[in-house]
């Protein structure tokens, strides 16, 4: 029994489980003040008793996972493409529009955001395609390209919703795959370039994009209208300092910063916690992209390493695009902060693709136990035969 549990990676599941506690926590402080205001909620623990249930399906959730094989996976990464196309078309037809984006599906009353679990999804996919293509890897026709058509089209659904915050996010994870599976760097080179262009057209030809990018430049330009969100977030940090104003105690969201409990929870963080708590929340995704990146180098299968580093860089990407629109050294994408943003299908896929990287860590603390036992073994063999062979001369 204790041997079973050595084998867990207690170091990441300690930093996820802290980050999403602490995320529970802040989730509350951040949207009483929103459902108190909201006429059509009875209780002010409105949002924060949703998230608790998400919160309590991802820890099952995260439990299977851990002890799943994550090798599983490759044989229903077809499938798991198949079901996410499905869904994305399934919210162009039938999904609920909020603030001008078709993006959740509603169904018996819970919502859910098939983008999330796409990107996991496309992370399996890529994983699974580029573990069996090293032969051609460096042709850029044959080796890189086929499986970029599926995340192509997958791009362009997600787009239609519209989401460029997480196809773009895709598309990023897509390259730092094909980079760890070995593609030449100028094959890199033209997809980034290619990328980049799709991605700065698509800024200009929408107006609320290119507002973005306005209010990036100079919030203060625009502070009746698209900058507002931002001014508001850096009044934030700038009244928590170092030790916070206290728990409950933020003013920005009361009714003044937009979105405090989902994509600008990390600003009531920095008022409330100060820097103390930006820095916990820093500190633990640093842990996790450590021990993430450690996980993948160690995996011998070319696909569970592959698998390690899509799913640790998502979620490092992610941190690093919320937490830069929050303080302005980013556009604004709309991107939740993995584990502690509002929403229960960004927190159970978070929780989700952690499992995946515990599941990893387990197998290759197995497999280097399982080699150093065969190491023991023959090294005894060598020890008993010796001695049988000299007595066998004398």
């Amino acid at each position: 029994m204790i041997e079973r549990f050595k084998a867990f990676d207690w170091i990441l599941i300690s930093a996820v489980f802290a980050l999403a506690l602490f995320g529970l926590i802040m989730v509350y402080s951040a949207s009483y003040p929103l459902a108190i205001d909201n006429d059509g909620i009875d209780s002010p623990a409105y949002y924060i008793a949703r998230q608790v249930m998400y919160f309590g399906l991802g820890i099952i959730i995260f439990a299977v996972l851990m002890n799943f094989r994550y090798q599983f996976y490759k044989k229903i990464s077809p499938y798991i493409i198949g079901v996410s196309v499905i869904l994305l078309v399934l919210v162009l037809l039938f999904g609920t529009e909020v603030n001008e984006a078709t993006r959740w599906l509603n169904i018996g009353g819970i919502s859910i955001q098939p983008s999330e679990l796409v990107k996991l999804g496309v992370i399996v996919y890529l994983a699974q395609v580029y573990s069996q293509k090293q032969k051609y890897i460096d042709r850029f026709a044959k080796g890189v390209v086929p499986p970029l058509i599926v995340v192509v089209f997958l791009f362009a659904l997600i787009l239609l919703q519209p989401d460029l915050g997480t196809a773009t996010m895709m598309l990023l994870v897509t390259g730092i795959i094909i980079f760890l599976s070995g593609a030449r760097f100028r094959h890199l080179a033209v997809l980034g370039a290619l990328s980049a262009s799709v991605v700065l057209v698509l800024v200009f030809q929408a107006e609320y994009r290119l507002n973005r990018l306005l209010a990036f430049q100079d919030p203060f330009a625009y502070e009746d209208s698209f900058g507002l969100q931002l001014i508001q977030s850096y009044i934030s940090i700038a009244n928590g300092g170092l030790t916070g104003t206290g728990f409950g105690q933020s003013i920005q969201k009361l009714g003044y910063l937009p979105e405090p409990h989902n994509d600008f929870i990390l600003a009531v963080i920095a008022e409330e916690t100060g820097w103390i708590g930006i820095g916990f929340v820093i500190f633990c995704f640093l842990i996790i992209g450590f021990r993430g990146v450690l996980i993948g180098a160690r995996c011998k299968n070319l696909f569970g390493s592959l698998l390690a580093y899509g799913i640790v860089f998502q979620l490092l990407f992610q941190f690093i695009f919320n937490a830069g629109a929050v303080s302005g050294m980013l556009p604004i994408t709309g991107i939740p902060l993995p584990f502690i943003s509002y929403g229960g299908t960004s927190l159970i896929v978070s929780l989700a693709g952690a499992a995946i990287l515990a599941n990893i860590s387990r197998q290759n603390y197995k497999e280097k136990e399982r080699s150093q036992a065969n190491e023991s073994v023959g090294k005894d063999n060598v020890t008993n035969v010796v001695p049988a062979r000299k007595l066998g001369h004398s």
